[in-house]
This record gives C-alpha cells, sequence and structure tokens, in this order.
C-alpha cells in the first residue's frame, strides 16, 4: 500500500501562483495534467500559472508547453 491508497489520502485543490501555491482544499497530492500520476503536495515543484495545472516533473512540463506552443 502507498500513500495514495491510504484512507485519508484526498486530492488536493490548489491555486497556482508564481512561485507558490495556495491550497484551496486540503489533501495529501494533486495529479499530474499529462500523465496522470499522483504528485504528494511536498515534492510538487513544477506547474503553470496560466493553465492552473502541476506537472509531476521538468520533462513533463517542457512537454506541455511545447504542445502550446505548437498549437499558435
Amino acid at each position: 500500500m502507498n500513500i495514495f491508497d491510504m484512507p485519508n489520502s484526498a486530492e488536493a485543490k490548489i491555486r497556482y501562483l508564481d512561485a507558490d501555491y495556495q491550497v484551496l482544499s486540503p489533501g495529501t497530492f494533486v495529479r499530474c495534467a499529462v500523465t496522470g500520476k499522483p504528485i504528494p503536495l511536498d515534492e510538487l515543484k513544477y506547474w503553470s500559472v496560466q493553465r492552473q495545472e502541476p506537472y509531476v516533473d521538468a520533462e513533463t512540463s517542457l512537454k506541455r508547453e511545447l504542445e502550446f506552443m505548437d498549437r499558435n
């Protein structure tokens, strides 16, 4: 069993800000907008303020950014 399978584990609702975030609804993790993988809040380092979505790592963040650049 991992932390995400525990009964008191809940997905947090977050407002992503520049260099910080605000917890709107408490929880232990958020889900990566690209992969769907859970990200523990204490490991959350990558997100988009503009799109208000988290990413599991820098590579995934770059991938998402390039997807949006290709659309424009």
